[in-house]
């Protein structure tokens, strides 16, 4: 039988879900998801650890500190699953601290009624986000719609490859996934960069993301520089830029000379390994044809889904 009821754990699982056309199956979501437009009114089933006035440092220690005793930090509201009911729970495995350990939706799941089917997954590049698409289509019966939908992705894809082609040069690009301490961005990040059409300076396609040293940011010197902070919207990254701006060697660096710093939704594209990956990877192409404008004239020009921060 089918899976009537289904509750995600992720807000990218939730954005598989809906594209596949299933948000009326969705009973449950967690505490951070916010699209598509009306996921927001279902019941949320996690709760998180993270205070909300947390800074970046703080955030970041707390982060360290759950992985030494490789608990999350976020945890389920097991009253709220049980009225639920769900047939199908649709998790990850892929980070330690940034949902619901798998360990404790594997024990929530044995103990509800009826055993839920648990599904993980673990994308670490854009085709692996496609099989994810797959395996949830597959999950709930609707293989044809999955395959709509990663076909509709893949030509978007494929567009921006052949327009990536057309660029007179690839810049060099940092994707920043976090300020305070600064981290390069890994996973599918720079797969994105490197299918815009630029060369991703510091963060490597398929390893997880990580702290790097400041002064190799400097020596990289990047003439285009994505801050995708995880989780956080524009606003928030935005605050921590003064963090930012006192490194030693931040105006000498090309991307802040040529007005090339870019703050973009890292809760909502980059952040997410779901179907709006392709969004994020567009973002990125514009950015890529940004760069091919003279410095002077491309402060002026506002991208979708990102912000401009002036040098100083």
């Amino acid at each position: 039988m089918q899976p009537r009821k289904i509750v995600s754990l992720l807000p990218s699982a939730t954005e598989i879900v809906c594209s596949l056309g299933l948000r009326d199956q969705l009973v449950g979501v967690t505490h951070e998801c916010d699209y598509p437009d009306g996921v927001q009114s279902l019941p949320t089933v996690t709760r998180t650890l993270i205070p909300h006035d947390a800074s970046s440092g703080e955030i970041d220690s707390l982060v360290r500190e759950r992985l030494k005793t490789e608990k999350a930090l976020y945890s389920l509201d097991m009253e709220t699953l049980k009225r639920l009911q769900p047939d199908l729970i649709v998790t990850q495995a892929l980070c330690d601290v940034c949902a619901v350990a798998e360990q404790e939706v594997n024990e929530a799941a044995c103990s509800l009624p009826g055993s839920p089917r648990v599904i993980n997954l673990e994308p670490t590049c854009l085709q692996e986000v496609f099989d994810c698409i797959a395996a949830v289509g597959a999950a709930v019966g609707v293989d044809d719609k999955a395959r709509q939908v990663i076909a509709g992705l893949k030509a978007r894809v494929n567009a921006v490859v052949q327009r990536a082609q057309a660029l007179t040069d690839r810049p060099r690009v940092m994707l920043l996934e976090w300020i305070d301490p600064p981290f390069s961005a890994g996973h599918w990040s720079p797969e994105l960069v490197e299918l815009a059409g630029g060369r991703e300076v510091i963060g490597v396609a398929g390893e997880r993301s990580t702290t790097v040293a400041w002064e190799r940011v400097v020596e990289a010197d990047p003439e285009l520089l994505v801050i995708a902070c995880c989780g956080f919207t524009p606003e928030r990254a935005r605050q921590d830029l003064p963090i930012l701006e006192s490194y030693p060697g931040w105006s000498s660096l090309s991307c802040v000379r040529r007005n090339q710093v870019k703050i973009v939704d890292g809760s909502a594209y980059f952040s997410r390994p779901g179907p709006r990956l392709v969004d994020s990877l567009e973002i990125l192409a514009d950015f890529m044809a940004d760069c091919q404008v003279p410095a002077a004239r491309s402060s002026h020009r506002l991208l979708r889904g990102a912000s401009e921060q002036p040098p100083h």
